[in-house]
């Protein structure tokens, strides 16, 4: 009951927070620039319309099957991401001409209002943004629509045994099963780069999929085909607990890929080996597994190599206290539309890349996939070849 009520206050907050945004977009775009009131009442209802699309979106993936919910969530995902776009522009010329005229108040030069003057101003501001926001949209999509790029990241370790010089990891992250776009062929497409880049060890670090075994099953299947030396491992994204987390672990278990929940293993042959740890998302506290990486290194030999699959960056934090080399995440997207890039800093200490929280290295992938909107800005997706390199 009290998480069907947590649910519940989320929604509400979440539909006021975008009915909202809709509403300050339709002002500035539509009423300030005084358009006919016909056009403006029809811009409103479309408006209304879209504002609705976006729960009905998400419902959708309750109530349709892949096939169907492809073709009846993808206006509302894009246009997620388009009132996005729109309300940043928006707020972007609203905070210029607000600097402006306290800039000329402080000059105090400050004349009465002419209304034809504002009314041309407000319709070249509207004209702006919709020229940018439609610029914008266009580049989103053609990156969010494109097949992942093969990153390529080199990380030294201190504890690494030369024997294991040059041993690669290749990461997927945030792939998101059951998005608009992202089925059977996606995931196809996507171990056939895996396999092609022949690595030692594959890292699949959270927010696989978005939604159950029983619809997703046959499109998470060619997963089984992944070929890696030393196999494929997974940890747990928030989006996990969200889709039924045990049917799940138990669906990638068969096929094949070691599932990691607060443990280890030993990665190579004899002394020429290191540790590969993963822990439970951040957000299975709420689920009754919480992330445990005391556990999941308990009683480890500490001159041994640490490597952590972690599925949010900020288990950095507790990675540098128990001695972790390299620890490999995602979940942030790389912000996945500029700048939402700016807020993922007041959740995470890492958006993408490789950075260092203390003695402890942490890389983290912007994502294969997308969640939501089919749109990347600034963020391209990416399957990242981590290369080992031993030694100072």
């Amino acid at each position: 009951m009290r998480r069907a009520t947590a649910i519940g206050v989320f929604i509400s907050i979440a539909l006021s927070v975008l009915a909202a945004v809709h509403y300050y977009v339709w002002r500035r775009l539509v009423v300030d620039p005084t358009l006919p009131a016909g056009l403006q009442a029809a811009l409103g209802v479309l408006l209304v319309g879209l504002f609705l699309s976006v729960p009905l979106t998400f419902l959708s993936g309750r109530v349709a099957s892949f096939r169907g919910r492809r073709l009846a969530a993808l206006p509302g995902h894009v246009w997620l991401g388009v009132i996005f776009i729109l309300f940043t522009l928006t707020t972007a010329t609203d905070l210029v001409r607000l600097v402006g005229s306290l800039l000329a108040w402080i000059a105090s030069d400050v004349a009465s209002a002419d209304p034809a003057q504002s009314v041309i101003s407000a319709r070249l501001v509207a004209g702006f943004v919709l020229g940018a926001a439609a610029l914008a949209t266009a580049l989103a999509l053609r990156s969010g629509l494109r097949a992942p790029e093969v990153k390529e990241v080199k990380v030294r370790l201190l504890r690494l045994p030369k024997e294991l010089d040059g041993t690669t990891i290749v990461q997927v992250s945030d792939v998101h099963v059951g998005g608009a776009t992202i089925g059977r062929q996606f995931v196809e497409s996507m171990v056939a780069s895996i396999n092609s880049l022949d690595p030692d060890v594959v890292a699949i670090t959270g927010d696989l999929v978005d939604g159950s075994v029983r619809r997703l099953k046959e499109h998470v299947a060619p997963l089984e085909k992944i070929k890696a030396r030393y196999g494929a491992y997974f940890v747990t994204g928030n989006h996990e607990y969200y889709s039924g987390v045990e049917p799940w672990c138990r669906e990638l278990s068969g096929l094949g890929i070691r599932v990691l929940r607060n443990e280890r293993v030993s990665i190579g042959d004899g002394a020429a080996s290191f540790d590969l740890a993963g822990i439970d998302d951040h957000e299975a506290r709420r689920f009754g597994h919480p992330p445990n990486l005391e556990q999941a290194v308990a009683g480890r030999d500490p001159s041994r190599e640490l490597v952590l699959l972690a599925h949010q960056p900020r288990a950095g934090f507790d990675a540098e206290r128990h001695g972790v080399g390299l620890q490999l995440s995602g979940h942030t997207h790389g912000g996945q539309i500029w700048p939402w890039t700016y807020l993922v800093y007041l959740q995470q200490p890492i958006v993408a890349g490789l950075a260092r929280i203390g003695r402890t290295q942490v890389y983290v992938s912007r994502g294969t996939g997308y969640w939501g909107p089919p749109l990347r800005l600034h963020a391209p997706s990416e399957i990242t070849k981590i290369v080992l390199e031993s030694g100072a």
